[in-house]
């Protein structure tokens, strides 16, 4: 099961991450039953990562959150040029 919590636009608890794909400053990818959980925003960083209890705690001026299936993966050239 999965859950997300938002707390004033400056933290995001998920609940039921299975990997962590990759973490910047601006944008913050999760993965959660098949899909990726994707955070934006700046200032973003990992404050808790409990893969064990399946827990990604991310802070800092978060500005959306949406959902990508796996196929829709992060290019490094994209990263990478932001």
């Amino acid at each position: 099961m999965e859950s997300i919590f938002v707390e004033d636009r400056k933290k995001v608890i998920v609940k039921g991450a299975n990997k962590m794909v990759s973490s910047t400053p601006t944008e913050t990818v999760v993965e959660t039953n098949g899909t990726n959980l994707i955070v934006t925003g700046s200032e973003l960083e990992i404050t808790n990562l409990n893969l064990q209890d399946k827990e990604v705690w991310i802070s800092g001026i978060i500005t959306s959150i949406r959902y990508a299936t796996k196929k829709e993966k992060v290019g490094l050239l994209k990263r990478i040029f932001k």
